[in-house]
């Protein structure tokens, strides 16, 4: 999943930020500490306010799976597995998941697990819920391209059969594509199911207890959940939606108790204020320049001295105030839930993209393939960040024998890039943000295949489609590590995307406050169960 980060408006959040003095300096990228977890709670909290970007349109996930409505959700709804803070992968709703055959997955449920109106999980739920995500047009529909069918197996048991294999699944039944609902309760509201007024259909540590349409969104502790280890401390957590100065007012003023922030100004702004405090934490998402076949840059050569040249540490101080730090690759390290070491040490050794300018490499490549006459053109939509990223690369086209020049694209015509051949001919690279929301660097490598939406520049290699289809058949994870590093390697080998800066997943927290999760794991796991107060 692709999402947009907007970072306008950071130099008047900046000046907006109230209450007890602070500093706007953020923290040098080369020592800023992503955790994984804030401080543990041991306090009880009656109530809690939570901030959120917008409104939900609708709590149904399978109609709308934006950030807002996964950050509510995450407390109500359950998944077959569920991801953890640090990014791993473990069961949930199903104990336990067996494949006898590559091409063969049996769940194992929990006997246990209640929905909120007491009623059991059942298998029965459990095949149905699927069957539901992997309707057409719903959103986790893609997840289910590869399966052949979902069918109960026994008491407390389904097995899903694939047309191929497909070692992302498990993922997937982490994310939107394995929450379990109460077939009953969304038959019996049909339309009106995910709208104000109306009871969930889930088996949380949360349920829905009042939306407000317009106002505010309230959940509250399910005093019948089935998990007696998980014990939250916050009785209710009242949403209400607010952006950009609102939200640091909000929040330094004490009307707020806490946000994740899909935007690096607040962050900024809220920066060394005493009265808050905010957290970074691993995620999948990087800012990075696609290129396009237009001209200039289809020669692998360009692009890896294009790549040579940029200087990623000034953009990160530049374009985020810190918040961001130079990377090699196209998604983040919270992709890695499995081989860390591995994926990291193959990480610390990939060539072409340093943290400051190697000149006279990228002059040597620029030399090698033939001076181009015709300039390089840079998109942006006048943002703080993709401004920043289009000056870095005039800078950097410049020095090592090149010209660019910038195109500023109207925002609401920006995402028309990835729709829009016509527009894309205008252009040679596009700065833009990606995460994934699967924790394994496989759901993304397949933008490099050849003839995928993403892959603009036209890079095609038979055995770079091999391997990706090996790496998602391949259920040893050892073996999955070395083929996407693998893939890692020719992928920035060849730069069919240049990778520029990773932005951390960000939490504010009031003063009073703490326990939730920093890391991206928020649209999924449950956080809102380890909020509570400072003891």
């Amino acid at each position: 999943m692709k999402k947009t980060l907007a970072l306008a408006g950071l130099i008047g959040l900046t000046a907006a930020c109230g209450g007890p003095a602070a500093t706007t300096k953020a923290p040098d990228p080369a020592k800023l500490t992503l955790v994984n977890q804030t401080a543990k709670a041991t306090g009880a909290l009656d109530s809690a306010t939570w901030l959120l970007d917008e409104e939900p349109g609708t709590l149904d996930m399978d109609i709308d799976g934006n950030t807002s409505n996964r950050t509510v959700m995450a407390n109500v709804c359950e998944r077959l597995m569920q991801t953890q803070p640090d990014m791993t992968v473990k069961p949930w709703l199903a104990e336990k998941i067996e494949q006898p055959d590559p091409k063969t997955m049996v769940l194992t449920l929990r006997k246990d697990a209640t929905f909120h109106d007491g009623s059991p999980v059942t298998a029965d739920d459990v095949v149905w819920s699927l069957k539901r995500h992997a309707g057409e047009g719903m959103d986790e529909s893609d997840e289910f391209e590869d399966v052949d069918s979902i069918t109960k197996s026994g008491e407390g048991k389904v097995t899903i059969a694939f047309k191929k294999p497909n070692a992302l699944f498990v993922q997937a039944m982490a994310g939107g594509g394995g929450i379990v609902l109460n077939k009953e309760i969304v038959d019996k509201l049909g339309k009106e199911y995910g709208t104000p007024g109306h009871e969930d259909a889930c088996s949380g540590p949360y349920l829905v207890k009042d939306w407000k349409s317009g106002t505010e969104l309230s959940i509250e502790r399910y005093a019948s959940y089935w998990n007696k280890d998980v014990k939250p401390l916050t009785k209710t957590v009242t949403f209400k939606w607010a952006a950009d100065t609102a939200l640091v007012n909000s929040l330094t003023t004490g009307a707020a108790d806490g946000a994740y922030l899909s935007e690096t100004g607040p962050a900024v702004a809220l920066q060394g204020n005493q009265a808050v405090s905010v957290a970074y934490g691993p995620t999948t998402r990087v800012f990075v320049l696609l290129p396009t076949d237009r001209g200039v840059m289809k020669d692998p050569k360009i692009r890896r001295a294009l790549s040579l040249a940029v200087d990623r540490a000034g953009i990160a101080k530049s374009g985020f105030a810190g918040l961001a730090r130079p990377w090699k690759v196209p998604v983040g390290a919270g992709a890695w839930s499995y081989e860390k070491q591995a994926f990291q040490t193959a990480y610390d050794q990939l060539p072409g993209a340093p943290e400051t300018p190697s000149l006279n490499e990228a002059k040597k490549l620029v030399q090698e393939a033939g001076t181009p006459k015709e300039p390089i053109v840079v998109a942006t939509n006048g943002d703080e960040a993709r401004t920043v990223i289009a000056n870095a690369v005039v800078d950097a086209a410049k020095k090592i024998g090149l010209t660019a020049q910038i195109k500023t694209v109207p925002p609401s015509e920006f995402g028309s890039f990835y729709t829009d051949k016509s527009l894309r001919a205008q252009v040679d690279l596009v700065p833009d943000d990606w995460y994934i929301t699967k924790s394994d660097p496989i759901g993304f490598y397949d933008n490099g295949l050849t003839g995928s939406a993403n892959n603009w520049v036209g890079f095609s290699s038979p055995d770079y489609d091999a391997l990706v289809a090996k790496a998602l058949a391949g259920t040893d994870d050892a073996q999955r590590a070395k083929d996407v590093i693998e893939l890692q390697r020719r992928f920035t080998a060849d730069m069919v995307w240049i990778s520029l800066v990773e932005v951390p997943s960000a939490v504010v927290l009031g003063g009073k406050v703490t326990g939730p999760p920093a890391s991206q794991v928020y649209m999924g796991y449950p956080w809102a169960a380890d909020l509570g107060a400072k003891g």
